[in-house]
């Protein structure tokens, strides 16, 4: 194929315009229109809704109108407690049109976790349903600065204000605050691999820096006859700016599903509903291909293209979703701090599997050393993204810095870089390659190792669902690799399958990468955003180590 890298990435220029608001962008200007289909949306027990951008439109007013009534005003937080539902759409709106800020937390997040978070961005109000309440109640007296709490689809404890009654006493007439595009929007905590979750603070015009990546990423969206779904969590980086906001930024449908993650039900799902274009994390992935090793033999698909992040694809998912998915899966890269700055476009240049792609046009991409300067090609270390365009534009891109953290924010830059804290090496071509977080990685008799490209190997594997690899301290080499393996259906633990993975890894790696021990373990630690928290298993390898 041709490659056109260089015509996209340097014809490339940001306009950004001197007002902006994003329930504008993505739902007032098409709200005209009422026929236009917004959402569709799914609940587990087999409840479904569809609404319009009109319909949505009407639902954001009220909720804002609602807030206002509670003492909401512009600069206010307002937590949202909520998984995939239409309410979880028109309350971000809401915020964003009477210039509040968003605080989305997790469905996943546990007591503590809430009351941290809630806490520390001082939340005023929060939007719960029936799943998220309980745990928000449990620490509910910690909180004396959350002064309402708002239940959806039934959520109740006395005191708590019914979503549906406050709504049905409010105005569907609404007049948005003015905005400029750097005002703040959201605040979303980082998923705390490497210590203490941090509260970004993201400006409204984060939308419009994560547009050339996510429009690149699915080839040219839209197309006629687009329709996206994503299981990523809307609470998350990658559900809101990855599928969501810019889905309905393009005036298109999204499809929503409140319910477990389960292989099948994703296919079922990209069946009935025809999806077109989808965002599935690599954990999603590998569980697919474990359960459906060809697809198609039973689902009818209609995927044009697909998008991947959070954690490397590696080669094996790359080339079976290729083959039995009939799509060639873009790989991106990007923190919740500067989101979707690499990744691929396999219409517009070539695909290298196991790469994470190139600069999205628009972001000034370079790997960097401890002194903030530029390494040369080949050479391992921290991917770091401009403040600047070439034309001396700022990215509009970046968080606005973390919430009451300045001294963390300050660490986050070196001069006009910042720093995603993840390691790669970038060849003669600007492809990046991942190498692992930066304290992931560790040495071994000498060796410099990166947990990604060994797990790559061992999930090819039959038995290995999913793996993660650490180092365990060694007197000798200081530490040895070590990989924790969860099996896939229908193999079981055993010595004998031990020794099969590692021979599978001596074929396939270099003999210092090879696992020197491992472990089969039921569940690996994961974040909320579906990232192996490879620090806890670590971290208990080296406890282990001191008390022996």
């Amino acid at each position: 194929m041709t490659d056109r890298y260089g015509e996209a990435y340097l014809g490339f220029r940001w306009q950004v315009p001197p007002r902006y608001n994003i329930a504008q962008s993505t739902c007032r200007r098409w709200a005209d229109d009422p026929k236009r289909p917004a959402l569709l949306w799914e609940d587990e027990s087999g409840e479904t809704r569809a609404l319009t951008y009109a319909q949505l439109l009407a639902q954001a007013n009220r909720c804002s109108n609602a807030l206002a009534g509670l003492g909401i005003a512009r600069g206010d937080r307002v937590a949202i407690l909520l998984p995939q539902r239409t309410e979880t759409v028109a309350a971000y709106l809401a915020c964003f049109q009477m210039g509040a800020i968003a605080v989305p937390l997790s469905f996943l997040f546990g007591p503590e976790a809430l009351a941290y978070r809630l806490a520390d961005s001082g939340a005023r109000v929060a939007i719960v349903d029936a799943q998220t309440l309980p745990n928000l109640w449990a620490v509910r007296d910690s909180l004396p600065g959350l002064e309402t709490i708002i239940g959806v689809a039934g959520a109740r404890e006395a005191g708590t204000q019914a979503w549906d009654g406050l709504l049905a006493q409010a105005s569907e007439a609404f007049e948005p605050v003015d905005t400029a595009p750097a005002d703040p929007a959201v605040i979303i905590y980082t998923s705390g691999t490497t210590g203490p979750p941090k509260g970004a603070l993201m400006p409204h015009s984060t939308l419009l820096g994560n547009l050339p990546g996510f429009e690149h990423s699915h080839d040219g969206f839209p197309r006629e006859g687009d329709l996206f779904w994503s299981p990523a969590d809307w609470a998350w980086t990658g559900g809101l700016w990855d599928a969501l906001m810019p889905t309905l930024h393009h005036g298109q449908c999204i499809l929503g599903y409140r319910g477990r993650f389960d292989a099948e039900k994703a296919f079922v799902l990209l069946e009935k509903y025809a999806i077109r274009n989808a965002f599935l994390f690599p954990t999603a992935l590998k569980m697919m291909m474990k359960a459906f090793p060809s697809p198609r033999e039973r689902f009818a698909l209609r995927l044009r293209s697909m998008m991947s992040g959070g954690e490397a694809v590696g080669p094996a998912v790359f080339h079976w979703a290729r083959e039995h998915l009939g799509v060639t899966i873009n790989e991106i890269f990007g923190q919740t701090e500067m989101n979707y700055i690499v990744g691929n476009s396999h219409e517009l240049w070539p695909v290298r599997p196991g790469s994470m792609g190139r600069a999205y046009p628009g972001h000034r991409i370079a790997v960097i050393d401890e002194a903030g300067l530029e390494v040369p090609r080949g050479t391992v270390g921290d991917v770091a993204v401009n403040r600047h365009w070439f034309d001396g534009t700022p990215d509009p891109v970046f968080f606005l810095g973390y919430w009451n953290n300045p001294e963390a924010t300050q660490g986050k830059f070196s001069g006009e870089w910042c720093r995603t804290g993840d390691q790669a090496r970038m060849d003669d071509d600007a492809y990046l390659w991942y190498e692992g977080r930066g304290d992931d990685m560790f040495k071994s008799a000498g060796y410099r190792i990166g947990p990604a490209e060994i797990e790559n190997c061992l999930v090819r594997h039959a038995a290995v669902e999913n793996c993660a690899v650490v180092p365990k301290p060694d007197e000798t080499r200081g530490a040895i690799v070590k990989a924790f393996v969860r099996l896939a259906p229908g193999f079981t633990a055993s010595e004998e399958l031990a020794d099969s993975i590692r021979a599978h890894a001596k074929a396939n790696l270099a003999a210092f990468q090879c696992p020197r021990e491992i472990e089969f373990i039921d569940a690996l630690p994961m974040t909320t955003t579906g990232k192996v928290q490879r620090n806890v298993l670590r971290q208990r390898e080296e406890e282990k180590q001191k008390s022996v």
